[in-house]
């Protein structure tokens, strides 16, 4: 039996920044690529269920650190014609870098409430991040500082809305 020495693969330059965000810059989801949907839940029946249009959904990771932004713009039915807005500028990875939590603040109307989006990366590459997150919240409290009012035929104690965004090509 004889031994074989095998040439090692030269890895690429290291990146500055982490591994669970694409390279430094402004990432935009085109409205077909974010899709977002607002689900009012009672008790365990679900009551209302609309799908909101993304008006604007940008991510910028910087350049030197691991400061990032998200912003998301929301408009449909069940907002009364008014703008749902997610702003955060902390992304936290889970130790496999699979997840994301994603604190900010949510705002419509009033004060803005806070809220914890917890995001599934899905797909990363260099220009590239594929997400899907949830936002649970109850909707009295929420409703007490923001504003959100549903039909009162459509009776809620919690809140969820899902968005699904896929942020390419920078901006």
């Amino acid at each position: 039996m004889t031994t074989e020495t095998r040439p090692t693969a030269v890895l690429p330059p290291a990146r500055p920044g982490p591994d669970w965000l694409p390279d430094p810059g402004t990432y935009g989801a085109a409205p077909d690529r974010c899709i977002a949907e607002l689900t009012a839940r009672f008790g365990p029946l679900t009551t209302l269920r609309r799908r909101l249009t993304a008006l604007d959904a940008t991510l910028t990771v910087a350049p030197d650190s691991d400061d990032c932004v998200l912003s998301l713009e929301l408009a449909g039915r069940p907002l009364g014609g008014r703008v749902l807005t997610f702003v955060s500028t902390s992304l936290t990875p889970t130790d496999e870098a699979t997840r994301l939590h994603v604190p900010g603040e949510l705002g419509l109307a009033g004060e803005p409430a806070q809220a914890l989006f917890g995001f599934r990366v899905v797909e990363r590459t260099a220009d590239r991040l594929l997400v899907l997150g949830t936002l649970r919240l109850p909707y009295r409290p929420l409703r007490r500082t923001t504003g959100l009012a549903l039909p009162r035929i459509r009776p809620a104690d919690r809140i969820r809305l899902l968005v699904a965004a896929e942020f390419t090509c920078p901006v």
